[in-house]
C-alpha cells in the first residue's frame, strides 16, 4: 500500500481510529488540529481568499479563509447591539453573495467546503431580532417595515440553510447566549457546535410573540412538532448540555474549546467528506426547508406582531434597554488577524 495516511492526536488516529496502524492511502500532507490559542492564532494566518473581500469592507462582520481547511469563518459583530439588525442583515447577504459567486472554485485547493457562523462578542452568540426597530413600527402601525425585516432575515436564514446549493457544509459556532433570532440562525447550520457555557431560548413568548423567522420550521425536523411547540411557548432558557442530549445540539465542547471542536470535525470527515455530502444531500431531499414556507410563516408573524399592545411594547423596551448593556467590543481570546485575512 506505500506510505500510510494518520490523522494523530494523542496517538489516536480520526480516519480510522486505532493507534497503531491505519488502513487509508496515503496524502500529500497531514492535517494538524490546532491546540489552544497560540496554534489558533497560527492558523488564522494564511494567505487571502480569492472568495471574500477585505474585512473592511463589511462594518459588523469579521471573515477569514483557511484554505487547507477548505473553511470560512463569518464572525457576527454587530453593534451597537448584538441583533440582527437592516445592517447587519445587508452585510450577511453580501458574504454570502461571494460564496454563491464561488460556484467555479468547486474541486480547487482553495474552494470553501465549510462556512462557519461564530460571534465576535464575548458570552453572546446573538439576540435575535432588532426589538428597537419592532418598537417603532408597533408605535407607528407600520407593518410593511416589518415584512420587510422578516424577508430581509429569510433571505439570509435560507441559502445558509441548504448550503448556497453548493457542496458546503454550514456550521454554527455558539460560544454564548443564542436567543430567539440568534437561536435561530444556529440552527440553520447542517452542525451546531456549542461549548457548554452557552445558553438557548426563544423569550419572544414573553411579549406574547412567537419567533417566525424559521424556528419552526428548523426546530421541528431535529425534535418533531409537538416538542418543538413546547419550546417555543415555555419561555425558558436551555442549557447546551440539555439541548446535546435532546439531539439539537450536535457537537458539545468544553468551555473555551469551540474553535477545536470545529476543527476536529472537519479532521474526522477528511476521509469521508463525499459521503457526508451525500448524506446532506438526502437529508435536505427528504425533509426539505422550502423558502415558500417560510414566507408563509412571516405573514402570520407580522400579523400577530401588528396585534401588541402598550403592555408588550414596555417589556420590549425592557428587553432592549438589558440588551445596550452587552460589551460588544470587548476582546475575546482568539481575534482575526489584521494581516492575511480573507
Amino acid at each position: 500500500m506505500g506510505n500510510i495516511f494518520h490523522l494523530m492526536e494523542n496517538g489516536i488516529c480520526f480516519t480510522c481510529f486505532t493507534g497503531n496502524k491505519c488502513y487509508y492511502p496515503c496524502r500529500p500532507e497531514k492535517i494538524k488540529i490546532p491546540k489552544g490559542a497560540t496554534e489558533l492564532q497560527d492558523v488564522m494566518n494564511v494567505k487571502p481568499s480569492v472568495v471574500i473581500p477585505h474585512p473592511t469592507s463589511y462594518r459588523h462582520l469579521h471573515t477569514r479563509f483557511e484554505p487547507q481547511y477548505g473553511a470560512l469563518w463569518c464572525y457576527l459583530a454587530p453593534h451597537p447591539r448584538p441583533c440582527f439588525s437592516f445592517e447587519v442583515l445587508e452585510e450577511l447577504r453580501r458574504f454570502q453573495e461571494k460564496i454563491e459567486r464561488s460556484a467555479d472554485n468547486e474541486g480547487k485547493e482553495e474552494g470553501v467546503r465549510y462556512v462557519i457562523l461564530a460571534s465576535a462578542t464575548p458570552g453572546v452568540f446573538n439576540f435575535g431580532g432588532d426589538l428597537r426597530l419592532f418598537i417603532r413600527c408597533l408605535k407607528e402601525n407600520d407593518p410593511e417595515t416589518l415584512h420587510r425585516y422578516a424577508k430581509a432575515c429569510i433571505d439570509v436564514l435560507y441559502p445558509h440553510a441548504v448550503g448556497f446549493n453548493l457542496p458546503i457544509t454550514t456550521i454554527s459556532l455558539v460560544q454564548g447566549d443564542a436567543l430567539g433570532g440568534g437561536f435561530e440562525a444556529a440552527l440553520a447550520s447542517d452542525i451546531l457546535v456549542s461549548e457548554k457555557q452557552a445558553q438557548f431560548g426563544f423569550p419572544e413568548v414573553l411579549f406574547n410573540l412567537f419567533p417566525g423567522m424559521g424556528a419552526y420550521n428548523l426546530l421541528q425536523r431535529r425534535i418533531g412538532m409537538r416538542r418543538t411547540e413546547r419550546m417555543l411557548l415555555n419561555g425558558k432558557l436551555h442549557r447546551a448540555e440539555d439541548l446535546h442530549a435532546e439531539g439539537i445540539v450536535d457537537i458539545l465542547a468544553e468551555d473555551g474549546r469551540g474553535e477545536n471542536a470545529v476543527y476536529e470535525h472537519i479532521v474526522r470527515q477528511a476521509g469521508k467528506r463525499n459521503a457526508q455530502q451525500a448524506v446532506l444531500q438526502v437529508r435536505r431531499k427528504l425533509r426539505p426547508l422550502l423558502y415558500e414556507e417560510l414566507m408563509e410563516v412571516k405573514e402570520i408573524w407580522v400579523d400577530s406582531a401588528m396585534r401588541l399592545g402598550p403592555r408588550e411594547i414596555r417589556l420590549m423596551e425592557r428587553l432592549v434597554n438589558a440588551q445596550a448593556r452587552v460589551p460588544v467590543w470587548a476582546p475575546t481570546s482568539i481575534t482575526p488577524p489584521r494581516t492575511g485575512s480573507a
